[in-house]
């Protein structure tokens, strides 16, 4: 049962590489076809209807390993996910999560950058959207730990 699994996931993999390396795509999405492949285990978390509720050790070691090898193929898997020649549909909030889900230091919202977009285009808005949204958790949590020591320093001691 798991060989048919992983069997099927990786046959997913390949379309999608098939279609990245395609003709109609251009060029720099074409070169990142052999990159997305440490991304094969991450299909059971990302893709529409999995129901994995975390990634899995192999799925975040290969987000790594995609991460190291050419953020800016993690950028085109993202702003090509409703190309219909992928051949699969992925849950984008998920695929976007997996830095934190991960716990690896990475973001997306420098791909308009990478990807050479206008910041204020429709293809970057999901990009910007990310960015705002994990700004403002980031500032939270910040501001909880910055008024944490705060607390702690301002305790009497006796």
């Amino acid at each position: 049962m798991a060989a048919r699994r992983s069997g099927a996931v990786v046959a997913a993999l390949m379309a999608v590489l098939v279609g990245l390396a395609g003709a109609d795509f251009a060029a720099d999405r074409a070169e990142c076809a052999d990159k997305l492949m440490g991304l094969a285990t991450c299909l059971t978390y990302v893709q529409l209807a999995a129901t994995a509720r975390s990634p899995t050790p192999d799925c975040c070691s290969g987000f790594r390993q995609v991460l190291g090898a050419s953020k800016k193929c993690l950028c085109v898997l993202v702003k090509d996910r409703d190309e219909p020649t992928l051949g699969i549909k992925f849950n984008v909030t998920r695929a976007m999560n997996l830095p934190s889900a991960c716990n690896i230091p990475a973001t997306f919202s420098d791909c308009p950058k990478i990807l050479n977009m206008s910041p204020d285009s429709k293809e970057a808005e999901i990009f910007k959207q990310y960015g705002i949204e994990h700004e403002g958790k980031n500032a939270t949590a910040a501001g909880a730990s910055t008024t944490g020591k705060l607390y702690i320093l301002l305790w009497p001691l006796n």
